[in-house]
């Protein structure tokens, strides 16, 4: 990206520009737009600090790319603004709290019920950068979701789209926090929204306090090698046992910590198609899933955030639900049926699993 323009002060040019960008961005599908400098502030110590206690696990590359992931001039040179969008996810309608008391049936964290949201938003953006680009050429644009070393989370806070709670998701105080993120790194000096510099967690702490495994080390920090999140999707070995009762029936991720969250009932269900369930991920049983066979399951999860997790990683996870849940004939029939599965790993978590159920 070239600098075509100084990014001390936003240009005369493009002070109505913000307005166009919004109801762009609203007829995309977007749910909210605000614009920042590219400075992440204090999150930049917050990371060094979190990654210093190791607290990152397996998950190296938060620790690559030097200091591109808080600098976002350094990623992308030139950058004078930063444009955050948000798009909401939760699909509707939905209970995902009564979900997880079905300990027979699977959970999947809401985000992933639907298609991967890397393509759709990351088209919607491109689109964006375009039509802005139409209304005042010279600028350079590059949109980023979740595909590069980027502080979405602290940008999206610069720009005024919400406070980061105590369980370090950005909450917005009338939407809660099912939300994806994107962003536009630009070379256009827009006008700057005010970030948001309130925190209303106040002195709520139920994130911390009923996380499912106790991941959260305190306020604002959170140790990803507990979190069932990091378990089932970044972790590509054995979960540890002592974690593996605690897991309950999610076997895709976790929202417990957004759930308990009083702000969430301010969340909006989605209106994009692509993000509701598909092949009834919302309301499926432990045993069915776990019989699929590998071509099942990279059928039904094309397109999907699950396949990130692998075929045995998700047959791992399907048998630590397996072994948290009732001793019914199903359950331990699937379960005997994987008991000589050709991964190594696959057969310790059912091995795991049967003994819970006394065999």
């Amino acid at each position: 990206m070239s600098a075509s323009s100084t990014c001390d002060k936003p240009s005369p040019e493009l002070a109505d520009l913000p307005a166009l960008i919004r109801r762009w961005a609203a007829e995309l599908g977007f749910s909210d737009v605000g614009i920042t400098t590219p400075d992440t502030g204090e999150h930049a110590h917050h990371l060094q600090d979190w990654l210093a206690a190791g607290y990152q696990g397996e998950m190296d590359y938060m620790a690559h790319h030097g200091d591109k992931r808080y600098t976002p001039t350094s990623l992308v040179p030139g950058t004078c603004r930063v444009i955050s969008v948000r798009m909401d996810y939760l699909p509707a309608p939905d209970n995902p709290k009564e979900a997880l008391t079905h300990r027979d049936k699977a959970y999947v964290t809401r985000y992933a019920l639907g298609r991967d949201y890397h393509k759709l938003i990351r088209k919607r953006l491109a689109r964006l950068a375009e039509q802005i680009d139409a209304a005042v050429n010279g600028f350079d644009y590059r949109a980023f979701v979740d595909s590069a070393p980027v502080l979405e989370r602290a940008l999206a806070q610069r720009a005024g789209l919400g406070w980061i709670g105590k369980n370090n998701m950005l909450i917005h105080p009338k939407a809660g926090s099912f939300f994806f993120l994107g962003e536009i790194f630009t070379s256009a000096p827009l006008p700057i929204d005010e970030p948001f510099e309130t925190d209303h967690c106040g002195s709520c702490s139920a994130c911390l306090d009923l996380c499912p495994t106790d991941a959260f080390v305190g306020s604002h920090k959170l140790d990803a090698r507990r979190c069932i999140s990091y378990l089932t999707i970044e972790l590509k070995g054995s979960i540890p046992e002592e974690l593996r009762p605690l897991m309950g029936n999610r076997v895709f991720g976790c929202d417990d910590c957004q759930l308990v969250c009083p702000w969430q009932k301010f969340s909006k269900p989605t209106k994009e198609q692509d993000f509701q369930p598909r092949h009834g991920l919302d309301n499926t049983s432990l045993a069915e899933l776990f019989l699929w066979s590998e071509e099942q399951f990279r059928k039904r999860t094309e397109g999907s955030a699950i396949r990130r997790t692998g075929y045995d990683g998700w047959l791992r996870n399907l048998a630590v639900g397996l072994g948290n849940a009732p001793s019914t004939i199903p359950v331990i029939e699937a379960l005997k049926k994987r008991a000589d599965h050709p991964s190594e790993m696959v057969r310790e978590h059912v091995q795991w699993a049967l003994r819970q159920h006394d065999l």
